[in-house]
């Protein structure tokens, strides 16, 4: 399904539905498409908002994990959100860490999926080739435990980014500063009942990044999907609905 983003001033964003907010935080590459069947299966019960990221359009020396989140707490205030349920894939739910140890009182539920935060493989072993596109479709499938998510239409978006200079700059300074801002002396202030749900067979962020996080945050439960990588939302997305639909509920008992 297509959805319209609103723009206004300098935040763009999704938002459709009725009911407690529902935000998702997106991760360095793709935004609205690689939560496609969670907004669709949410919009129903309750209010969803995706906002975008500004990746590319912050300067240089805000081109970090501090300085997105930074933009969510802007947009947070300026729609007044509140009792918000905050769900990150990959860096997004690292800024929703961030945000979330700031503005503690916004928050009712935190949920993590591939967080970086603690430690990931940002690139691998090396950092995105421009021009190289058998490189940058390897890399994209290795997001995935199948090969197979990563569609032409999905290589096709990571791939023009990479060939921007300016962006690739800009992605290796989010990568960069991720990999700094390491939250693991924070996590035990995180007080909101947390859901990890990780791919078993993530290589960005392995199996025991999840386990590091179970044990740091308090009020924190974890759920491995197996054969699923990276983006669990995208790659198995009916398991992925199932457990956060279960966890939503438990909250309004």
């Amino acid at each position: 399904m297509e959805y319209e983003l609103k723009k206004e001033g300098k935040f763009e964003y999704l938002e459709v539905g009725e009911g407690e907010t529902l935000m998702l935080l997106h991760g360095l590459f793709g935004a609205l498409s690689n939560f496609s069947d969670l907004i669709e299966k949410f919009r129903h019960t309750h209010k969803v908002v995706v906002p975008i990221l500004p990746l590319f359009d912050l300067d240089l020396l805000h081109t970090s994990v501090t300085g997105l989140a930074k933009h969510v707490t802007q947009f947070i205030e300026y729609k007044g959100y509140d009792n918000i349920h905050l769900l990150g894939n990959s860096l997004g739910g690292h800024v929703g860490l961030v945000y979330v140890l700031k503005t503690p009182e916004k928050v009712k539920s935190l949920i993590l999926t591939g967080s970086s935060g603690l430690f990931e493989n940002a690139m691998g072993d090396s950092y995105p080739k421009r021009g190289d596109y058998e490189y940058i479709k390897n890399k994209t499938a290795q997001t995935f435990y199948d090969p197979a998510v990563a569609t032409k239409e999905l290589v096709d978006e990571v791939f023009e980014i990479t060939r921007n200079r300016i962006k690739v700059i800009k992605i290796i300074a989010l990568a960069k500063s991720a990999i700094r801002n390491n939250l693991g002396e924070e996590l035990n202030q995180i007080k909101q009942p947390t859901m990890l749900i990780w791919g078993k067979n993530d290589t960005v962020t392995p199996p025991f990044v999840a386990e590091e996080f179970h044990k740091l945050i308090p009020q924190s439960q974890l759920q491995f999907i197996d054969k699923c990588g990276h983006a669990p939302m995208m790659e198995v997305p009916h398991e992925f609905n199932t457990i956060l639909e279960q966890f939503l509920q438990s909250l309004s008992k």
